[in-house]
């Protein structure tokens, strides 16, 4: 009966730690929570018998059960692609592009009313902009409140328009803010033409 009970127990401990190792670093404090779990889970097994916590197993054999849904939720990711739908956007210096037609939203992090994309789950991100602008319109990607990629078109032959694109990858925290604003007047076309996306890599 001793080996049986040491059996289960190495089984889930096998499993448990198969979980921490899984799991995002947003988890650390349920791998805590997991470990001590299994500390209380057996009291003695120094004796001929050993003994179980039955409230530590019954936590332990729950946790184990939410696992796969755990693991799944993060294997959905987080990403969004949106577009500019029905006109050409006139922006003025320091004005947020507001992307209104949206292609994805895996997370819900990005908000078509403001421009903003909040982040749901800390982690690190690859964001596109681009743009098919007029001469002179120069567009910045925000980091809550720090500047962290610029792109730009000029043209000398007025209504020219051309195509910018800029690519960068970020660490971000939950509730991070990431948004395009304009540094000055300027327009980006609709059409599908310019969109922005961003995707959690790991």
């Amino acid at each position: 009966m001793v080996n049986v009970f040491r059996t289960a127990f190495w089984t889930q401990l096998s499993l448990v730690l198969s979980f921490v190792r899984s799991s995002h670093q947003d988890q650390s404090k349920s791998a805590g929570t997991l470990l001590t779990s299994l500390t209380d889970l057996v009291i003695d097994n120094s004796r001929a018998t050993a003994t179980f916590n039955s409230t530590a197993l019954r936590t332990l054999i729950a946790l184990a059960s939410n696992r796969k849904g755990t693991l799944q939720k993060l294997a959905n990711g987080v990403s969004f692609s949106v577009n500019i739908k029905d006109k050409e956007l006139k922006l003025g210096a320091g004005q947020t592009v507001i992307y209104n037609e949206i292609l994805t939203n895996d997370g819900s992090g990005y908000d078509d009313r403001t421009g903003v994309f909040t982040c749901p789950l800390t982690g690190t991100y690859l964001f596109v902009f681009d743009a098919h602008s007029p001469g002179n319109t120069c567009l910045q990607l925000y980091l809550n409140k720090s500047k962290a990629a610029m792109g730009c078109v000029s043209s000398l032959l007025g209504k020219t328009y051309l195509q910018m694109s800029r690519t960068v990858i970020l660490k971000l925290k939950k509730g991070d803010h990431v948004k395009v604003v304009a540094l000055s007047a300027g327009a980006v076309h609709h059409r599908g033409f310019s969109g922005f996306s961003g995707t959690r890599l790991y």
